[in-house]
């Protein structure tokens, strides 16, 4: 049996609000919230998003309570986390 990777992502938008979400194909879906209309409505409002932060998680369930748990933040808390990266 093949192993699925999930992500846990941020993407920031035009606007500068960031977007948390997670999911099984990173690329895919950051394309879909740029392009498509499969993506978030509250990024399709925001265009272009741009990736800022992505976490592989171990399977759906510990992606969507990462996602969770980042979506809890604040936004100095977020921008702290994003900043950790570099």
């Amino acid at each position: 049996m093949s192993h699925t990777r999930w992500w846990v992502y941020i993407v920031e938008c035009k606007d500068t609000t960031l977007y948390t979400g997670c999911t099984n194909d990173l690329e895919r879906r950051i394309r879909q919230h740029n392009t498509s209309t499969q993506g978030a409505h509250y990024t399709s409002l925001r265009r272009p998003v741009i990736l800022r932060y992505s976490e592989e998680c171990e399977n759906r369930s510990s992606a969507q309570k990462r996602e969770y748990v980042i979506k809890r933040m604040t936004r100095s808390e977020k921008v702290a986390l994003l900043r950790s990266l570099t």
